[in-house]
């Protein structure tokens, strides 16, 4: 016989016995799976639990930061807040909205609400401000828990009636949202003092360079959080966050 039909048999003769292995071998594992198999389906079920269980328990215990005018960049905090740890909420206020009614923190007793400043004329963020605040509104509509509040900057200029026009033209559902004006000096202790959300204009008194961001208030009048109101994602966050309270604060009737 010829050296190639030697190695020819030799290579088949490996082969087969290598085959025979692998054979054997998963043979030996099948009957490994199937006498344990009850066991496995048990640990893969439990598992698939358990990690449902730590990723419900990590976002049920996930709780929104408060907000003190210390944590605050200080450019957008009048200089009497900077050093406020604690114990910080929204003043009271009284102003007219786009009906000529009164609202007050009454409005708003028992509800979270989202906050913003803006003015009807402007051309830059508040377009784009706006039609997220109408993006939270649609969101929340039939939520009960939920309201809007945007303040004018220019209120001599934002006027009752040209609110009600502004508010018509964007949508604004008069339950759900109020434009307010009033009092120029309780406007900008509010943006700065309170919601901590806008710059001084040291050119003019009581004038203010108003940011682009959304404040989330909870029922105790405190700061829940600061969102870009021109950033598309964190209007995400921002109404993921709402959620987040709202089973903080009404966890019973959730």
């Amino acid at each position: 016989m010829g050296d190639d039909k030697i190695g020819f048999f030799d290579q088949y003769f490996r082969y087969f016995c290598i085959s025979e292995l692998v054979y054997v071998k998963s043979l030996t594992m099948l009957s490994f799976f199937r006498k344990y198999r009850f066991f496995a389906i048990v640990m893969f079920f439990l598992s698939i639990i358990i990690i449902a269980a730590l990723m419900q328990a990590v976002k049920k215990d996930r709780v929104l930061r408060i907000y003190q005018p210390a944590q605050v960049e200080p450019e957008l905090v009048d200089t009497t807040m900077h050093y406020v740890k604690k114990y910080h909420t929204i003043a009271d206020f009284s102003l007219l909205n786009q009906n000529g009614e009164v609202v007050t923190q009454k409005n708003y007793e028992d509800k979270i609400y989202v906050a913003d400043f803006f003015f009807t004329t402007c051309q830059t963020i508040c377009p784009v401000m706006t039609d997220h605040m109408f993006k939270i509104q649609e969101a929340v509509r039939d939520d009960d828990h939920v309201k809007l509040l945007s303040y004018t900057v220019t209120p001599e200029i934002d006027d009752v009636e040209r609110l009600r026009k502004y508010a018509t033209e964007k949508g604004v559902d008069d339950s759900k949202w109020n434009l307010v004006t009033g009092d120029r000096k309780e406007i900008y202790d509010l943006a700065r003092k309170s919601y901590l959300v806008a710059k001084d204009n040291p050119d003019a008194e009581y004038d203010l360079i108003h940011t682009e961001n959304f404040v989330l208030v909870d029922t105790k009048k405190r700061i829940r959080g600061f969102y870009d109101g021109t950033n598309p994602e964190e209007i995400e966050q921002l109404l993921e966050d709402i959620k987040v309270l709202e089973k903080e604060t009404y966890q019973a009737d959730l």
